[in-house]
């Protein structure tokens, strides 16, 4: 059974009807028996990170969700999903995440940068190389020539430089390379796609990305 978390936010409906339109069969839930009893999980994610982690504890989630994490169920962030997955956020000092991804969540900043990063934007695959920590930090992107294996199939049959919808404030910054999937440029790099064994992760909307995002989740499905 397929779970799309429902914990009071979210573009829930939106997810489970391109899930459906897939040929997936998928259960908009926040019981904590049906996150447990989950073959595959879905976490759609828009708003505040702070009040995302308060409402997922208070309908016992958070916990859930760690351990089935941990257990290897596979995982596919979207938007605040992804965030949620580092240890911590500036949109919250204080509130810890989920921490399965070490790193941070940090506000987009810049002179005359629109703030939100909202709209159609390139999303650039770094399966094949592996970008140097300039990247993470948003200096022109610069690779090393050893790249790293393909563990990563969520943009399988994606062409490079894809266009998918943003909207978001906030960017991840993992503290480990590796563990980018995709880079975006908005005003500099950041990362918009992240992969750490079972957990998959993307700052975009596929559901709101048309043949490129149902790709990626169709991709997914098949995980």
């Amino acid at each position: 059974m397929i779970v799309i978390v429902d914990y009071g936010m979210g573009n829930l409906r939106s997810v489970a009807k391109a899930v459906a339109a897939l040929g997936g069969k998928a259960k908009v839930s926040d019981s904590p028996v049906d996150l447990k009893r989950a073959s595959k999980i879905i976490f759609p994610g828009v708003g505040h990170f702070g009040a995302a982690v308060s409402q997922l504890k208070k309908r016992k989630l958070f916990a859930v969700i760690r351990s089935k994490i941990r257990d290897g169920t596979p995982f596919l962030g979207i938007c605040l999903g992804m965030q949620l997955l580092f240890e911590r956020s500036e949109e919250a000092p204080g509130v810890a995440g989920l921490g399965h991804v070490p790193g941070t969540v940090r506000l987009f900043k810049g002179a005359g940068l629109s703030v939100p990063h909202m709209g159609w934007n390139q999303v650039e695959k770094t399966i094949d190389q592996r970008p140097t920590r300039k990247v993470i930090t948003g200096s022109p992107a610069e690779y090393s020539q050893a790249g790293r294996p393909e563990t990563n199939n969520l943009f399988k049959g994606v062409p490079d430089n894809s266009y998918f919808y943003f909207a978001h404030s906030y960017y991840c910054v993992p503290q480990d390379e590796k563990n980018i999937a995709a880079i975006t440029v908005h005003g500099k790099h950041f990362v918009s796609a992240i992969n750490q064994g079972n957990v998959w992760a993307v700052q975009f909307h596929p559901e709101k990305s048309q043949k490129s995002g149902l790709k990626v989740l169709n991709n997914f499905l098949k995980v």
